[in-house]
């Protein structure tokens, strides 16, 4: 018979500093649970937290009202980010959508932003920074250690995996890795762009701009303080550069790759490959296969990209992966019985889970097809 510890008197280890691992901290503390977060940075500033995402009202926007943290997001939001565009390879516009209106939409926030606001609603030390986690040894009874590259080992009742892709938590309950989707972005970005670059600005608009066909696509994303984040998209081999003979390390042999991809697309649109005021980095994208489930295992239980990794063109990552923090904590407040309460949150996760990848996967199908101009137009016409 395995113990049940109660949530009162258990050890709660995240893995991971995410947004769904600190709304599910967040949670936790409001409601008296301890809990302890581990995460692989040195500290809060130690790399670049990515673009803007938007909050939606059944995920990421329910996760910070259970978190008591809307009116404080509500502060930093950019519902102006909201405007989609959509425009052809020639350069013109074929569709553009302006925010809604009366804030019923899903307001903008810059990642690195969100995650401010979230680790300045914890507790101080809840996070433990420059824990790089080794492996997770299972001790039996639900109980695991915890081994770190650089630091002392720990014991838990409770670990939970947002750890992100690359999941060091996630091989306790699963064997499942995350395989290449077939696209890769190339991202880069424009500083103090109304300024340097008024057309490019102009083009982009105050929210996200996006032109996708046969196979490539660009997609420029209004982030906070002037800067545009643009991603480079392209249906390809993993080891494309490796093919091309192009060192990565490289700006200039990258930048000429990229542009004799884009050939024949518009002059307009060809300055976000041209007129950068960044590096370009490689980021090939990654998902877990569909359906990804697992058998429950006591002591252990994960959320977000570490149980449901899935193409950014859903807009469901961050906002799926608090909803899986909040529902977790929400579990835990409810349920006197630690296992009980990991048991109730899975059976909520996995479902919509699967159902999300699956939108994921055809979304991603849609932009990164030899018809994705039509598709793409077809279903942005249709959603707004």
């Amino acid at each position: 018979m395995t113990r049940n510890p109660t949530r009162t008197s258990a050890r709660i280890a995240v893995v991971g500093a995410g947004p769904g691992g600190l709304i599910c901290a967040r949670i936790l503390q409001r409601h008296g649970i301890d809990v302890t977060v581990y995460d692989l940075d040195a500290s809060a500033t130690a790399r670049d937290q990515g673009g803007s995402l938007d909050m939606h009202p059944d995920t990421g926007r329910h996760a910070l009202c259970a978190a008591g943290l809307w009116d404080d997001f509500a502060v930093l939001a950019r519902p102006e980010g909201e405007q989609w565009r959509l425009a052809g390879r020639d350069g013109r516009m074929t569709f553009d959508a302006a925010p809604p209106q009366g804030g019923q939409g899903n307001p903008e926030i810059d990642r690195g932003q969100l995650r401010d606001l979230l680790l300045g609603s914890l507790a101080p030390g809840t996070v433990r920074w420059g824990h790089r986690l080794d492996h997770v040894e299972p001790l039996g009874d639900g109980r695991h250690r915890l081994h770190f590259a650089h630091a002392h080992a720990t014991e838990a009742d409770l670990v939970i995996g947002a750890d992100g892709a690359w999941s060091r938590v996630r091989p306790l309950v699963s064997d499942a890795v995350p395989v290449y989707t077939g696209v890769t972005f190339v991202e880069t970005g424009l500083n103090d762009a109304d300024t340097r670059h008024p057309a490019l600005a102009a083009l982009t608009g105050a929210g996200t701009m996006m032109a996708l066909d046969d196979n490539l696509g660009i997609v420029a994303q209004r982030n906070s303080g002037g800067h545009i984040r643009i991603y480079v998209g392209m249906r390809t081999p993993e080891d494309w550069h490796r093919r091309a003979g192009v060192d990565l390390a490289d700006p200039r042999a990258v930048r000429d790759a990229l542009l004799e991809r884009f050939a024949d697309w518009s002059p307009a649109l060809r300055g976000f490959i041209t007129d950068t005021d960044t590096s370009y980095v490689n980021r090939p994208l990654f998902a877990l296969p569909v359906p990804h489930t697992w058998d429950h295992i006591d002591g252990v239980t994960l959320l977000g990209d570490a149980a449901h990794l899935m193409s950014p063109f859903s807009g469901m990552g961050a906002n799926l992966a608090m909803r899986d923090g909040a529902d977790l904590a929400r579990a835990l407040v409810d349920h006197a019985a630690l296992d009980d309460a990991v048991t109730a949150y899975e059976k909520l996760l996995l479902p919509r889970s699967i159902e999300a990848a699956e939108g994921a996967a055809d979304a991603l199908g849609s932009a990164f097809a030899p018809d994705s101009a039509e598709q793409i137009l077809t279903h942005m016409t249709a959603h707004h």
